[in-house]
């Protein structure tokens, strides 16, 4: 188990106990079941993302299936905004990006 988790040791007797919740507090525990949710989402982005600086050579599969490359322009709260190299931008979620090359790694003349 990881460290900071919550074990549910008797599911079965959870699921009981949700079954006998009002609306009010099933609502008052959806919408805490879904700000955790949603802070788990972001540690993930912010994770990857830290994975990408600005001037990165990255690809992505765009929306029809065929791979795109283009440069980090900037670091976004949860996507990264790419310039492709046919005059587009998009904004991708960094799981979606693989690093081609590191703006570290390019060689000026």
């Amino acid at each position: 188990m990881k460290p900071g988790s919550v074990q549910i040791t008797d599911r079965l007797s959870a699921v009981e106990a949700i079954k006998r919740l009002g609306e009010e507090d099933l609502r008052f525990l959806n919408r805490l079941i879904v700000e955790r949710l949603k802070l788990i989402a972001q540690a993930r982005a912010t994770t990857l993302m830290t994975n990408f600086s600005r001037g990165d050579r990255v690809g992505f599969n765009g929306p029809d299936g065929q791979m795109l490359e283009g440069v980090v322009l900037r670091l976004n709260k949860k996507t990264i905004s790419i310039a492709t190299d046919d005059d587009g931008q998009w904004n991708v979620a960094p799981a979606l990006l693989r690093l081609i090359q590191s703006a570290g790694d390019v060689e000026w003349p």
